[in-house]
C-alpha cells in the first residue's frame, strides 16, 4: 500500500471516533442528564465545553505540529481523546463530565489540526480533493453508525458506553498511527533548534477563549451579563494585541501576515467560517422539529436526519474528484447553492410538511456539503505552504468551528426567544412527549424560521466569497495572470 493511503486510514480513524462521539453524545444527552440528576445548563455545557476547546487550541496546535512533528501530535491526540472517552464514561458528576469533554476536546483539537495537515503532505496537490472527499464519506460514515449506535446503547445498555466504546478505536489508531506516520521535518529558527512564539500563543488562546466563552455565557446566562459584556470586550483588546505583536516583534510568529494576503486562502477560510456559522445548527433545528412538530421521540427523529450524513458520503467523493479535475471554485460554489435551496425549504416548514418531503431535502443539503466541504478544504490546504500546513489547517479549523459555537448560540437564542425556556430544554435534551401544544408549535415554527432565514442570508454571503476568491490553475487558461506559478513559501 502506498503512504499516501496508510496515512489516509490513520487519519480516517481519527476522523471516525470524532464523527462518531459527536453524533451519539447528542442522542444521550436525557439519560445524562437523569443519570446524573444534573441541570439544563450543565447538559448544555457538555456539548459546549468540547467545541470550545477544540476551537480554542487549533491554531497553536497546528503550529507546534509543524514544528517538532506532525506524527508525535496527532498520536498525542489520540492517546488524550481516548483517555478523555475513558473519564466521560466513568464521570460521577455532571461538572465533572464538563471537565472530562473538556480533555476530548483538546485532544480532537491535535487530531484536527494536524490530520489535514499529514493528508497534505501525503498526497500530491493534484490528489488532494479526492483525499479530502474520502474524509467526508468517513464523517458521514460516523455520523450514520453513531444514530444507529447511539439508538442500540440507550436502548439496550448504559449511556457509558457512548464513550467507552472510543476505546479500541483511540488505541488501535495510536498504534496503527504510530507503525505507519512518517516523522515530519521539524522547522527551526536561527539558532537551529525549533522555535515557538510562546507570546504570541498565549495572546490568540487567550482572545479566542474570552470571545467563545462570551457567546456561550451570553446563550446560558444573559447577553447584558456584566461578565459576558466583559470577556467580549476583552477579546475585542487581545486580538488587536495579537495582531500587532506577530506583525512587529514576534522573531517566527504563530500566523504569518501573508497567510491572509493570499486572496485564495482568505476566502475560503471566511467561506468555511460563514458557511458553518449558517449550517452547524441545522441538525440541531431538525431534531427540534421532529420533537416538538412531528412529536417524534428523539431517537426517531435522529433516524430521519440520516439523509442529511448519507447525501455527504456519497457525494463526498464525486465533489474531491471534480475538484481535483475542473477546480474547487465551481465545485464549492455549487454546493453552497445546493444548501441554499435546502434553507429557503427549511424555513418554510409548517406542522403539515409531509416527513417524506423534509428527508428529501435533507439529503439535497447532504449532497451539497459533499460538494463543498473537500473542494474548499483542498482549495485551502493547496494555498498553504508545505511548512506551514499545521497552521494552515489550524487556521482553518479554528475560523470552522468558532462558526460552530456561534451557530450553536445562534439557534437556542432564536429558540429561547419564541418559546419557554423549559420547553427549549427539553427539546434540546429530547424529553417532549407527542409534540407541543398548537400554540407553542406556533411559536417554535417562528423562532425556527427567524433562525433559518438568518442562516440563509449568512449562506449567501459564503456563496459571494466562494464567487470572488481566486480560480485554481485549472480554471484559468494558460497565459493569464492567474495561471501563474505559486508564490513562494510563507516565511
Amino acid at each position: 500500500m502506498e503512504y499516501k493511503w496508510k496515512a489516509f486510514s490513520v487519519t480516517s480513524l481519527g476522523s471516525l471516533m470524532a464523527a462518531v462521539d459527536s453524533t451519539v453524545v447528542l442522542l444521550a444527552l436525557f439519560p445524562i442528564a437523569s443519570d446524573l440528576r444534573t441541570d439544563f445548563i450543565t447538559v448544555v455545557w457538555v456539548v459546549l465545553a468540547y467545541l470550545l476547546v477544540s476551537t480554542t487550541f487549533g491554531i497553536t496546535l497546528g503550529r507546534l505540529g509543524d514544528l517538532f512533528g506532525r506524527k508525535q501530535m496527532y498520536l498525542a491526540g489520540f492517546g488524550i481523546f481516548t483517555v478523555g472517552s475513558l473519564f466521560c464514561g466513568l464521570a460521577p458528576s455532571g461538572i465533572s463530565l464538563v471537565g472530562f469533554r473538556a480533555i476530548q476536546g483538546f485532544g480532537a483539537a491535535l487530531l484536527m489540526a494536524n490530520s489535514f495537515a499529514i493528508i497534505s503532505e501525503a498526497f500530491p496537490a493534484r490528489e488532494r480533493g479526492r483525499a479530502f472527499g474520502g474524509t467526508a464519506v468517513v464523517w458521514g460514515f460516523g455520523s450514520i453508525l453513531g444514530i444507529i449506535l447511539g439508538g442500540v446503547i440507550i436502548a439496550f445498555t448504559t449511556w457509558r458506553l457512548i464513550f467507552l466504546i472510543n476505546l479500541p478505536i483511540g488505541l488501535i489508531g495510536t498504534l496503527w498511527g504510530y507503525w505507519t506516520l512518517r516523522s515530519s521535518a521539524r522547522r527551526t529558527a536561527g539558532s537551529g533548534r525549533p522555535y515557538f512564539d510562546l507570546v504570541g500563543g498565549l495572546i490568540f488562546t487567550a482572545a479566542i477563549t474570552l470571545l467563545l466563552v462570551a457567546v456561550s455565557w451570553g446563550l446560558l446566562y444573559g447577553w447584558g451579563q456584566v461578565a459576558t459584556i466583559g470577556m467580549l470586550v476583552g477579546a475585542a483588546i487581545l486580538f488587536p494585541v495579537f495582531a500587532r505583536w506577530e506583525t512587529r516583534y514576534a522573531l517566527d510568529p504563530v500566523i504569518h501576515a501573508e497567510f491572509f494576503r493570499n486572496r485564495a486562502f482568505t476566502y475560503g477560510v471566511a467561506t468555511a467560517f460563514l458557511q458553518m456559522l449558517a449550517l452547524f445548527s441545522v441538525n440541531f433545528l431538525l431534531l427540534f422539529y421532529l420533537e416538538g412538530i412531528a412529536g417524534l421521540s428523539v431517537l426517531t427523529a435522529s433516524y430521519l436526519i440520516l439523509p442529511v450524513a448519507v447525501g455527504t458520503a456519497v457525494v463526498g467523493p464525486f465533489g474531491g474528484i471534480l475538484s481535483d479535475r475542473i477546480g474547487p471554485r465551481i465545485v464549492a460554489t455549487v454546493g453552497l447553492l445546493l444548501q441554499a435551496g435546502a434553507l429557503l425549504f427549511l424555513a418554510r416548514l409548517t406542522t403539515s410538511t409531509p416527513l417524506l418531503d423534509l428527508a428529501l431535502i435533507e439529503a439535497v443539503y447532504g449532497v451539497g456539503g459533499g460538494l463543498f466541504w473537500p473542494a474548499n478544504t483542498a482549495s485551502i490546504m493547496s494555498e498553504t505552504p508545505p511548512a506551514k500546513y499545521g497552521v494552515g489547517s489550524g487556521i482553518m479549523n479554528t475560523f470552522r468551528q468558532t462558526g460552530m459555537v456561534m451557530s450553536f448560540a445562534l439557534s437556542l437564542t432564536a429558540i429561547t426567544l419564541a418559546v419557554p425556556a423549559g420547553i427549549a430544554y427539553a427539546l434540546f435534551v429530547g424529553t417532549i412527549s407527542g409534540g407541543l401544544s398548537p400554540h407553542d408549535a406556533a411559536s417554535y415554527l417562528s423562532g425556527q424560521s427567524l433562525a433559518f432565514t438568518v442562516s440563509l442570508a449568512l449562506l449567501m454571503g459564503a456563496i459571494l466569497l466562494s464567487l470572488l476568491r481566486r480560480p485554481s490553475r485549472r480554471e484559468t487558461p494558460p497565459g493569464t495572470p492567474e495561471a501563474a506559478p505559486p508564490a513562494e513559501p510563507i516565511g
